[in-house]
């Protein structure tokens, strides 16, 4: 179980991340890992339910593939993403009382994958009316600088909302938004590289500027990104086409701005609350 100290946090909340060396046991992280081949490469879904994304784009050199909202498919990613570790300490470093889950994405860089631009995650959830995120990204492969790992930008949680970037998956400019933005407001870029074993990984803010650059290594990098929501959130209509809102807007209810906890999860409260049927959803698999 992860213990934040006070320092951590405050450490989180001055530069908008934090790293962690070890997040779950490797052991674990190798059980996950060993799920990509079945969901990515043969598309098996364990519980018989598609994930709300499947984005396999195919270029030489190749793309970052991913999948999003792999809990609904697959129980070992869920039992990682639903977890109430995960929820509490997001909880913690957002200064929370509950926290609710947006998504997770699967990603697999193989080797001479193209980078992911350099981007805000909150500036694609504003179809909520509380659009601020605390994620985890969570290394299932040995991490390196030159091995197309995630890359944050020191503070840059701090330097107010951009707009989403122009093309998300192998720009030929990875830093192009975030330099343009950075030179608009006289403010300089310290990239950070996160390096940890696999089951290692960081924790960062919605607003934090972070992308992924070229794998020269000779290995490919696979991670598991999980993003949260406190938990007192709901739709914000008149963002619905923005982000990804047109994608997540699917779930609105007729009516009511409410989100429907089966499809966003509540996993940690401070009154002990979580959504009905959760715990029972993730059972399933030991039981058989």
């Amino acid at each position: 179980m992860i213990q934040l100290t006070q320092q951590q946090i405050e450490q989180f909340r001055k530069d908008g991340f934090l790293i962690v060396d070890k997040i779950i046991e490797p052991e674990a992280a190798a059980d996950i890992l060993e799920r990509f081949p079945l969901i990515f490469e043969q598309g098996l879904y364990e519980t018989g339910i598609r994930p709300d994304e499947v984005n396999l784009p195919e270029g030489s050199p190749p793309f970052t593939r991913q999948i999003c909202n792999a809990w609904k498919s697959d129980l070992t990613i869920a039992r990682q993403v639903l977890s109430e570790q995960m929820g509490r300490v997001c909880a913690q470093l957002g200064g929370w009382s509950g926290t609710r889950l947006m998504i997770d994405n699967l990603l697999w860089k193989p080797v001479n994958g193209r980078s992911i631009g350099f981007h805000q995650d909150s500036m694609y959830s504003t179809w909520i009316d509380k659009p601020e995120l605390v994620s985890c990204w969570l290394a299932l492969d040995q991490t390196t600088a030159e091995g197309g790992t995630l890359v944050y930008i020191r503070g840059s949680h701090k330097w107010g909302e951009a707009k989403p970037i122009m093309q998300f998956h192998g720009p030929e400019d990875d830093l192009k938004e975030v330099r343009e933005w950075a030179a608009a407001n006289d403010l300089e870029l310290e990239l950070v590289p996160i390096e940890v074993p696999p089951g290692g990984g960081a924790f960062h803010d919605g607003w934090l500027w972070h992308g992924s650059r070229i794998n020269n290594a000779d290995v490919p990098r696979r991670a598991l990104a999980m993003h949260y929501f406190q938990a007192d959130i709901e739709f914000n209509p008149a963002n619905l086409k923005v982000g990804n809102g047109p994608i997540y807007g699917r779930y609105k209810k007729f009516g009511s701005n409410e989100l429907d906890e089966s499809y966003f999860p509540i996993t940690w409260t401070d009154t002990g609350y979580r959504s009905p049927g959760l715990d029972e959803y993730l059972n399933e698999g030991h039981e058989k």
